[in-house]
């Protein structure tokens, strides 16, 4: 067979095995394949695909896309909704098709989240060399376009001989199962190889199962982590992703509960625990709640569990500020484990190190003042947030409403899907989630363009779930106008699979979290509305606001379209067309609800911070004034060593 051939059959026949609480799980571990054809793969993995899919088509099945990037990017939501147990690989064309995927690449890596990509590759007999869409450097003629994927992968590899396809596919789908390593494989085909015959054993093709590797904490680890925090007086434990992709939301709330210890998450472990139990501050640091924000600030002792610490997270290391503050990270990967030069490291699986840490904390619990601190900070922000999602009449809506008026619509197993823009920290902060599949947020890169592909993959996979007995769920994507431009060709997508996915379309005209970002740094929100260029000023700042109507553009684009009139009732007939949404077939296509807001209309306070360098010197007064609070917020700013 030829090595495209046997690519398409290895991969059909690789599965994920994983046992929590002694209940084993076992799926296929590539349940299908993303391509756009070129010359680089249509006479090789091309062929293998039409080729099965003729002869047994469950082994590989074929899916389309309209951009390999967002490919990429609904392998990794399919992966997130999977818990890392399954995820798509990707067939490219060489040059642009390739290089497509290295937003992809680097999205799926920066939130460690499987993703296999195949991209192909110039002649590795360089017979026809140089032939289309290939890149020459004359100082290195090795050197092709996919080498660029290298600092991208968390696995790279070329198969220039067919016999090291073995080595490659072994060496690749091991990381990709690794809990500790995952992120994007990328393992580059040149298109002559790919279309080479060769001997395959049997064996290579058999089936296989990858075992998710969940190591147990260090005994000594653990005794030192429970007299940290028996020792402590106001400890605070931080969530994130690793929670939830270690099924540990049941033993961290039995944590909580037991010892009163309150927990803060990052945008990747809402969800952790529901959004009011009395013991969640939700969300922590940059985009987060004033609750979270003001535990922190007086912590002494910080839990780190399956988080990599990001300075969103940190609110730009200036979260903690008790001087004596220190840290135990628990963390299946060392890299996150060791951070802030924490001497409490725990490397290990966050469920199997809080099955230990409930045995041996007995009888602890923290002090009565700090239970009745995180009652008050509690109900402080709630009534916060109440009010931000409370209805009053303006022109156009507030981004508050609009997620408020959404928030309410959905059922709660519905997942709500964002990455970029000013929607994901004002969901970050305001979302009441109730379920720990329910809140999908891609921060860690925050990929302009995300949303529907994200949206897609999350939707897929949600299907199989329903398939297999578990919840139904609706997926919401909530998206601004400069996130949707970036990446809204994937309707056809849906639209061709006739797949439910309900899109709320945010239009406010131009780029709403940079402008107000602008704005603080005294930039003057600069070239970030969209408008008429003014051609004496060559200025994008003050002209007449662009024609763009961009729910005619997603109807032209195959969807269905609701559009919310602005007005008195906005807001009610938003959750109206978000309901009706809802109730449509599962199998009729994307609906697009249109909206416009206001962008000037912020969020609540985090009262927290992001550093984002100030111009020191300028002959704006806008941007001294803003220096003046940079360098303020820089005095707090601490090495968090502990």
């Amino acid at each position: 067979m030829t090595v495209a051939q046997a690519v398409v059959e290895f991969l059909g026949n690789q599965y994920t095995v994983d046992t929590i609480d002694g209940q084993e799980y076992r799926g296929r571990l590539i349940p299908g394949m993303f391509g756009i054809f070129g010359h680089g793969n249509v006479a090789g993995v091309g062929q293998a695909l039409k080729q099965y899919q003729l002869n047994d088509p469950t082994l590989m099945p074929y899916y389309q896309g309209r951009n390999e990037q967002a490919q990429a990017h609904q392998a990794v939501g399919y992966a997130r909704h999977t818990r890392r147990r399954q995820t798509f690989a990707i067939s490219t064309s060489i040059g642009p098709g390739s290089t497509n995927l290295l937003t992809g690449a680097a999205l799926a890596t920066t939130n460690r989240l499987p993703v296999l990509l195949l991209p192909s590759d110039t002649f590795a007999t360089r017979a026809s060399d140089p032939v289309l869409q290939q890149l020459e450097q004359p100082y290195a003629y090795d050197i092709t376009v996919n080498d660029a994927f290298r600092p991208l992968s968390k696995f790279f590899d070329r198969v220039s001989r067919p016999e090291q396809l073995f080595s490659a596919m072994f060496s690749g789908l091991r990381v990709l199962t690794d809990p500790a390593e995952t992120g994007a494989v990328t393992i580059s085909l040149p298109q002559d190889v790919q279309a080479e015959a060769f001997e395959v054993p049997d064996e290579f093709l058999a089936e296989r199962e990858w075992r998710v590797r969940r190591p147990e904490p260090e005994d000594d680890d653990i005794r030192r982590a429970v007299e940290a925090i028996r020792a402590a007086k106001r400890p605070l434990v931080i969530a994130g992703g690793g929670v939830l992709y270690a099924y540990a939301d049941g033993e961290l709330a039995r944590f909580a509960e037991a010892t009163g210890i309150p927990v803060g998450n990052t945008q990747a472990g809402v969800g952790v625990l529901p959004w009011n139990h009395p013991l969640s501050l939700g969300a922590i640091g940059s985009t987060g709640t004033t609750a979270a924000n003001a535990i922190a600030a007086e912590a002494d002792l910080i839990i780190g569990i399956g988080t990599r610490y990001e300075d969103f997270t940190t609110a730009s290391r200036t979260a903690f500020q008790n001087p004596d503050v220190r840290f135990i990270n628990i963390n299946v990967a060392p890299l996150d484990a060791y951070k802030h030069g924490t001497s409490l490291p725990i490397v290990a699986d966050a469920r199997k190190a809080l099955v230990k840490l409930n045995q041996a904390m007995g009888g602890y619990r923290v002090g009565g003042d700090l239970e009745r601190d995180v009652a008050a900070q509690k109900k402080r922000w709630d009534a916060v947030v109440d009010d931000a999602f409370d209805t009053r009449y303006t022109p156009l809506p507030s981004q508050n409403e609009i997620i408020g008026a959404t928030n309410r619509a959905m059922d709660p197993q519905d997942v709500v899907i964002c990455a970029a823009g000013s929607l994901p920290g004002d969901l970050h902060k305001m979302w009441r989630v109730a379920d720990p599949f329910g809140y999908h947020v891609e921060y860690a890169y925050s990929c302009m363009g995300y949303e529907i592909p994200g949206g897609l993959g999350v939707k897929r996979a949600a299907l199989a779930e329903a398939a297999a007995g578990g919840a139904q769920r609706d997926v919401v994507v909530m998206v601004g106008d400069g996130s949707y431009l970036m990446m809204h060709t994937e309707l056809v997508t849906a639209v061709a699979e006739k797949i439910k996915l309900i899109l709320v379309l945010i239009q406010n005209h131009g780029y709403a979290s940079i402008g107000a970002l602008s704005e603080s740094l005294g930039s003057q929100r600069f070239g970030t509305k969209y408008r008429h260029l003014d051609p004496a000023a060559h200025s994008f700042d003050d002209g007449e606001t662009l024609p763009i109507d961009l729910a005619l553009n997603a109807e032209s684009l195959g969807a269905r379209v609701i559009r919310v009139a602005s007005g008195e009732d906005t807001i009610k007939d938003l959750e109206a067309a978000v309901g009706q949404a809802k109730d449509a077939p599962e199998h009729s296509g994307p609906i697009v609800i249109y909206i416009e807001s206001d962008p000037l209309l912020d969020a609540p306070s985090s009262e927290s911070w992001w550093d984002v360098p100030v111009s020191q010197t300028s002959e704006l007064e806008s941007t001294q004034r803003a220096f003046a609070t940079y360098t303020d917020h820089k005095t707090r700013q601490r090495t968090l060593l502990g």
